[in-house]
């Protein structure tokens, strides 16, 4: 009966000791749990921030590419114009160069045309002088003639 007692008793300790630490278990799983549901809470708030934040930026950057896309346009149109002005001006280029071409070789026909004409005016100077040497001898001689 004392070994009975003795086993019951300390059966009783042990099915305490157990109880305590059950209870000790259900207060430890109870704290735990109310962390897990304060910390999905938590991440479901950042989440939604996260995606609020993701949004914002998305749309800031959706944004930004336009712009580009505008920006790139006009300097696409403004790099065409350039290029349009700039064959146009190499053509008024080349006919300028072409016309001072022609201009010059029109200059160097008239200067040798000039000299030429110089030439042809110093012939006949000395052809006029001649004739007038000629004419004086035979008016000198006519008058000469006249007075015999």
């Amino acid at each position: 009966a004392k070994k009975a007692m003795v086993d019951a008793a300390r059966l009783a300790d042990e099915l305490r000791a157990e109880q305590d630490h059950v209870n000790t278990q259900s207060k430890a799983k109870r704290t735990l749990e109310s962390q897990l549901t304060e910390l999905e809470a938590k991440l479901a708030e950042a989440n939604e921030n996260a995606m609020r934040g993701g949004r914002a930026a998305m749309a800031k950057l959706e944004s930004r590419i336009k712009e580009l896309e505008i920006e790139l346009g006009s300097v696409q149109t403004r790099t065409s114009e350039n290029s349009k002005a700039y064959t146009k001006a190499e053509r008024k280029v080349k006919e300028l160069s072409f016309q001072n071409e022609e201009d010059k070789k029109n200059q160097d026909r008239m200067s040798e045309l000039a000299t030429k004409l110089q030439q042809k005016i110093k012939t006949y100077k000395k052809q006029i002088e001649e004739a007038e040497e000629i004419a004086a001898l035979n008016l000198a001689k006519y008058r000469k003639a006249q007075q015999e």
